[in-house]
């Protein structure tokens, strides 16, 4: 079995004038919780639709689950949650879970086992003989995660899954595709790049139809090869600090007071004894200390890769 949930090479898909793809490469790890990042028209919708197998290829190879992109091999296997999804405004939310279980080929009683387990999954048990169509915006979305979960399924597509949601309701879904860890793999697509770094293993940065950056969400940050920290006004040790803690790089912004601290971590010399070595000789030197963190953050990361709109 392929160790990749997802593999695209070199993929181009056109629509029209609009290429929407350009050769975009992709792998996403069985078990991950993956990050799909980009802005609106990078492309992440139309790889949601080629790993789903609504959309084919122009150009390129679609791998999903060891084999090709044909809707015929998920039944149960894939889920997915569309960023706009729509539910039939005249059934109940019960009936529609059981419609779409009866689809992936559960018997009647299965649907219904499903559609229950799912809607305690999203906290909306107590609504499952309403109308849809009298739902929340907020309410709609967590049944479109809840249909997702449908079967438990070896991949799970989420595009904006907390948009519209609130703080509580947005936390609890973070919480539950957190414990998914390694029982299935889990893309998200989000513009929330804080709530991303949380919850991903994983990710990738997409740019109108390519991908440009790929890898473990700890590499992209360099949360394990470098700190920075702001120090308050007085003292600045930055040249007794270089003397004496072995880096790649410190580097010291005057305007800013932020010092930035690269090295090459070691089994036997990891961050936090380099933070230890850092605040120890800044304290040495009467520096005060107003902040202090591990690498940058994924929006940082992602900002440093993208280019300013109309660039």
């Amino acid at each position: 079995m392929s160790e990749s949930a997802i593999v695209l090479d070199k993929v181009h898909k056109r629509f029209g004038n609009v290429q929407a793809l350009r050769g975009a490469d992709l792998k996403v790890s069985r078990g991950s919780i993956f990050a799909l990042i980009g802005p609106n028209g990078a492309g992440k919708t139309t790889l949601f639709g080629l790993c789903c197998g609504f959309l084919r290829p122009d150009g390129g190879r679609v791998e999903i689950l060891g084999g090709p992109a044909d809707v015929t091999r998920f039944k149960g296997r894939l889920g997915a949650l569309p960023q706009d999804a729509v539910l039939g405004r005249d059934i109940s939310v019960r009936e529609h879970l059981v419609f779409l279980g009866r689809l992936q080929g559960m018997d009647l009683a299965l649907a219904q086992q499903e559609a229950a387990r799912v809607l305690a999954l999203v906290d909306l048990g107590e609504l499952a003989e309403r109308r849809a169509g009298a739902l929340s915006h907020g309410q709609v979305k967590r049944v479109g995660v809840a249909q997702a979960f449908l079967g438990e399924p070896e991949l799970i597509l989420l595009d904006e899954p907390t948009a519209g949601l609130d703080p509580r309701h947005a936390h609890d879904l973070r919480e539950l595709i957190r414990s998914q860890r390694g029982a299935r793999t889990i893309v998200v697509s989000s513009h929330n790049l804080q709530e991303l770094e949380a919850i991903c293993d994983e990710a990738a940065f997409m740019e109108k139809g390519l991908t440009i950056e790929s890898g473990a969400v700890a590499e992209l940050t360099a949360k394990d090869a470098e700190i920075h920290v702001l120090l308050a006004p007085g003292p600045e040790p930055i040249d007794q600090l270089r003397a004496r803690v072995t880096a790649l790089s410190v580097t010291w912004d005057p305007a800013k007071r932020t010092l930035r601290v690269r090295f090459q971590p070691t089994p036997d010399r990891v961050a936090e004894d380099v933070i230890a070595e850092v605040l120890r000789e800044l304290l040495a030197g009467g520096a005060r200390i107003s902040a202090l963190g591990k690498g940058r953050s994924l929006e940082q990361r992602y900002l440093e890769q993208s280019p300013p709109a109309g660039a």
